[in-house]
């Protein structure tokens, strides 16, 4: 008996060692999120780290994505969760316009945000106000990314305000804004499916259709190595280790896996998430919930 006990716990151990050779060394599982609620937010729409100031930086479009209103603004909240200056840049104040703000990048000295049809510029440290970029012909500036050449990577989910809400406008596209100021039309068209959240590996751009429910890499003009995810409503995406990381609104989920490959529920229980970050020096998902006036910071750590 205790013989046969001793190759049942064996068997046992092995069956383990077996599981564990299998996951990856660099495996990664979400922790406990902090919750930052009630904190005044007003429908936050994109979270971004800054690496220079180390802070937390969230746009709240407070009403319409589509109304100039001039009443949107920029939260600054600390890497703890505790410490907020609610209205950092505030589209209220004279001297700033900001109407529906939501995609955001920094480069240099500059910290730059969509706004319809329009890229804001501020200053990084103080966000006083440094000039407008007018983007001819869109309607509904979204997520935005920047290179390391100095490029601003971005996308029109290609909407505008019809009877009943949100109606296609025939905008769709993906845009580069190079270092010299001229603006490059990576891809156009109603193919691109509402492109939503966009991120770079390497030289590639990659991208989420919020209407199509795919994630694929822009080239030459048009869509490639398209994944097609287990639900819609993409918005957010970022992309690390060679891995892309996807909000759902329809999965209220996040889907993870390999560029190319397939994608895989990993987080649930998520209304409404939307442009989703990445706080690469404490490897945390920083997940701005839409409807619920909430930023979720999730810490990844190993298994």
């Amino acid at each position: 008996m205790k013989h046969h006990r001793a190759l049942l716990l064996a068997g046992l151990a092995l069956a383990a060692g077996c599981r564990e050779a299998k996951r990856p060394v660099d495996a990664l599982r979400a922790a406990d999120p902090i919750m930052v609620r009630n904190a005044g937010f007003a429908t936050p729409e994109s979270v971004y780290h800054d690496p220079l100031t180390d802070v937390y930086l969230i746009s709240n479009i407070n009403g319409s994505p589509l109304a100039v209103d001039d009443n949107g603004f920029i939260s600054v909240l600390s890497a703890n969760g505790r410490d907020l200056t609610l209205k950092g840049i505030d589209g209220a104040a004279d001297s700033v316009t900001l109407n529906a703000p939501k995609g955001m990048a920094a480069i240099g000295e500059f910290f730059y945000v969509t706004d319809i049809n329009t890229i804001r510029r501020f200053d990084r440290r103080t966000g006083a106000p440094r000039g407008d970029i007018p983007i001819p012909g869109a309607t509904f500036l979204n997520d935005m990314v920047a290179g390391d050449d100095g490029s601003l990577y971005f996308t029109d989910s290609g909407l505008k305000a019809g009877p009943e809400g949100l109606v296609p406008s025939g905008t769709d596209a993906v845009y580069r804004l190079t270092p010299a100021g001229t603006l490059d039309t990576l891809a156009r068209g109603d193919e691109l499916g509402r492109p939503n959240g966009i991120a770079l590996s390497g030289d590639s751009v990659w991208v989420v259709g919020y209407a199509s429910g795919e994630l694929y890499r822009v080239a030459g003009g048009h869509k490639t190595d398209v994944v097609k995810l287990p639900k819609g409503g993409l918005d957010g995406l970022v992309i690390f280790s060679g891995e892309a990381f996807v909000s759902s609104w329809d999965g209220q989920a996040i889907f993870r896996g390999k560029l190319g490959g397939t994608l895989e529920v990993m987080l649930t229980g998520l209304p409404a998430p939307a442009d989703i970050g990445h706080d690469l020096w404490r490897n945390r998902l920083l997940i701005p919930l839409f409807n619920d006036n909430e930023v979720r910071i999730v810490p990844l750590i190993p298994w």
